[in-house]
């Protein structure tokens, strides 16, 4: 448990707690004080105290709110450290992009690296990722306002894996819902063409997009035809138990040039486990289908059910044995909305984090760079997700996405629409509903509430 003089950063600072076990396990006072551009935090924990002071230029309130924050957090974290002996990869850092960040304090005060490892307790093998990924950035970073990223979300999938969370539907099960469902979409893709400034990147993500039917697919990328310009344009294939020769014709006809065909491991036993429908050969075999018409990212999940040391470094040296443009490395991470939550509270997986440096290792002396990551509450070792590229073949979306440079025009069940106000350093959301039900059931509000957020 927690008291603190900052009630409204509490949930932030549980976030550090959990990071050293349950919040039950300690009972933490938390004291602050603020004179000028003078901090002092203080942290009683279990009945012992540890005091930390900070000195902070803020130009403005909004600065000097979110600087209280970012030492808050950190005095219980080192507290914490202190206490148990205990350090973590990325310190004290629990938000979703670190990368961001990075930007920000290069903004602010010239350097990041430094600020990382000293005063964040950021690793230093961290904070060279997040180094290399800036450099891997440089050719595509650039934040406007006009800049506009297209996504579309199809929330179908043949089955359902365990470690999913995310908002996605049978589609054997809604298939009286699938055809007005891909009608209603169109006349949104239609009518939110007009949002689009300077076109960046079309991404058709899921869900397993191609469990669609042909003539369904075709379709919803016919109406994506009338604003594409020849960008990056991605659809995530996923599970090759869905992909054939035909979608595949179909996507290559409307000028799709990247896919994901995602094996999350080669090892067969694992992926009966986890409730795919496919074989290690399956991925190889539409690997071989496709890689001549597209450029293809595979991703890979660290720590799943019955995953070896061994099998995942095997899943890793064949993927680059097969040369991917694009290999992507998650940690295991369970949501509430996962079934494997219901069995499994807190991720201590062993060998997770070999696994993670082992792929970084690989990767990286076989052509591979890192040029995007995020995180997420609840993965395995606290540790992150990271997006290995070809020179030259990293994904814009991504890049886009994660940094928060360019605004998206989102369609579909559970796509969440963002405007980038660039000048203001500021971002607008709009979600579209979750499930499938009340998206078909509110598209005048839809309609109507992203009118608002692009006008």
């Amino acid at each position: 448990m927690i008291k603190t003089d900052l009630p409204e950063f509490e949930k932030e600072l549980i976030d550090e707690i959990n990071l050293f076990g349950d919040k039950e396990d300690f009972n933490i006072r938390h004291m602050f004080k603020q004179e000028g551009n003078k901090l002092v935090n203080t942290v009683v924990v279990n009945g012992k105290a540890y005091a930390f002071g900070n000195l902070i230029s803020a130009s403005n309130e909004i600065d000097n709110i979110r600087l209280k924050k970012r030492f808050a957090k950190l005095s219980v974290y080192k507290a914490l450290s202190m206490l148990t002996g205990i350090s973590h990869p990325w310190g004290s850092l629990t938000g979703i992009r670190p990368t961001k960040l990075a930007y920000q304090l290069i903004e602010e005060i010239g350097e990041f690296e430094d600020y990382f490892t000293s005063t964040l307790k950021v690793s230093q093998a961290k904070t060279q990722i997040i180094k290399k990924i800036r450099n891997a950035q440089k050719k595509y970073y650039n934040l406007s306002s006009d800049n506009t990223d297209f996504f579309v979300f199809i929330p179908f999938c043949p089955s359902r894996c365990k470690y999913c969370s995310f908002v996605c539907a049978d589609i054997n099960a809604y298939k009286s819902v699938v055809d007005t469902y891909v009608d209603t979409l169109i006349k949104e893709i239609n009518d939110s063409a007009k949002y689009i400034k300077t076109l960046r990147s079309i991404y058709i993500g899921g869900g397993t997009p191609v469990s669609l039917s042909g003539q369904n697919l075709d379709k919803i990328l016919s109406a994506i035809d009338k604003i594409n310009t020849g960008v990056e344009y991605t659809v995530e294939a996923g599970r090759p138990d869905c992909i054939s020769k035909e979608n595949l014709n179909i996507l290559k006809a409307h000028g799709v040039n990247r896919i994901c065909i995602n094996p999350q491991t080669f090892s067969n036993e694992t992926l009966k486990a986890i409730g795919r429908n496919h074989t290690a050969e399956d991925v190889i075999e539409k690997y071989q289908l496709a890689r001549n018409d597209f450029s293809i990212n595979m991703d890979f999940i660290a720590g799943l059910e019955g995953e070896s040391l061994s099998s995942f470094k095997a899943g890793i040296d064949k993927a680059i044995e097969l040369s991917p443009d694009n290999i992507t490395v998650h940690t295991l991470c369970i949501k509430r909305g996962a079934e494997l939550a219901k069995t499994t509270e807190r991720l201590e997986i062993e060998n997770v984090s070999n696994m993670v440096d082992y792929a970084y290792t690989a990767l990286t002396n076989n052509g591979y760079n890192p040029y995007y990551l995020y995180r997420q509450k609840y993965m395995a070792s606290n540790l992150e997700n990271v997006g290995y590229s070809k020179p030259g073949k990293e994904c814009v979306y991504n890049i886009d996405t994660m940094e928060e440079i360019s605004s998206t025009v989102a369609c579909g069940a559970n796509a969440i629409s963002k405007r980038v106000f660039a000048s203001e350093n500021r971002i607008e959301r709009e979600a579209n509903p979750k499930d499938v039900k009340t998206y078909l059931e509110k598209q005048e509000i839809i309609k109507e509430r992203k009118a608002k957020l692009f006008s």
